[in-house]
């Protein structure tokens, strides 16, 4: 019973990331703020959005978008704000331009090469050497292990 309730209390968690104190009056607003937690990485757990953790930081997160939400802010404006100050590492969903975009490619060009070598090295591996290099003593002692 104890491990069932610490199983539902772990994946409630996230749900309790966000603090009522810490709503906007305005439901258009929140969902905009709402929808901004989740493609804000949290720096102090690194794999997490701030609208999952419940890291401090994460929470200091949440207020500043709500924030600059309720200043008029817009999105872009608010990914800008937290793009300048944490680099572009803070979006969840970083832009596949620039910088990025060799971090991007790195991944599928790396499979290719490796596919291509796996290719050529089995090639290689698979070649014979053709029989009439061979002199008469070692064509005699191929065959002779080939009997074997």
């Amino acid at each position: 019973m104890k491990r069932r309730v610490f199983i539902l209390g772990m994946l409630a968690s996230p749900a309790l990331a966000l603090d009522p104190k810490e709503m906007l009056s305005d439901p258009t607003l929140e969902a905009r703020a709402r929808a901004l937690d989740h493609e804000i990485r949290c720096v102090k757990c690194q794999s997490e959005s701030v609208a999952s953790s419940n890291a401090e930081w994460a929470e200091d997160a949440r207020r500043t978008i709500r924030e600059l939400i309720e200043a008029g802010s817009t999105d872009a404006q608010v990914k800008t704000w937290f793009v300048e100050r944490y680099g572009e590492f803070v979006l969840m969903d970083p832009p596949k331009t620039g910088s990025t975009l060799a971090l991007w490619l790195a991944g599928p060009v790396m499979l290719l090469a490796a596919g291509l070598g796996a290719l050529v090295y089995v090639r290689g591996r698979s070649a014979t050497v053709p029989a009439e290099n061979l002199s008469a003593e070692e064509q005699a002692r191929l065959d002779e292990i080939l009997k074997e």
